[in-house]
């Protein structure tokens, strides 16, 4: 699976055979919010959006730069995969 960047849409964009799967983000002071997760209409695979969010967390691992889950969908992942949960800035728990 392959994740494209698209800095200046602010978001990680993955082609799927549905179409066009999305996670919005914005950037501040070296965190990354994930705002958003826009998928394509009766698109259901769960397990491929874990997926996805793995790749992203490992990227933004290898960044260096924290992680700020807004979006409710980011925050239960976090929630049940705890090791993720050191990307969070001191002060931020779920």
């Amino acid at each position: 699976m392959e994740i494209k960047d698209n800095t200046f849409a602010r978001q990680f964009e993955i082609t799927i055979p549905e179409g066009l799967l999305t996670v919005e983000y914005s950037f501040q002071e070296k965190k990354i919010f994930l705002t958003k997760i826009n998928k394509p209409d009766l698109f259901e695979n769960e397990a491929m959006i874990d997926e996805v969010l793995t790749s992203i967390m490992e990227i933004i691992t290898e960044k260096k730069f924290k992680l700020m889950p807004v979006f409710p969908r980011v925050v239960q992942f976090i929630k049940r995969n705890p090791i993720y949960k050191e990307l969070l800035p001191p002060g931020i728990r779920m």
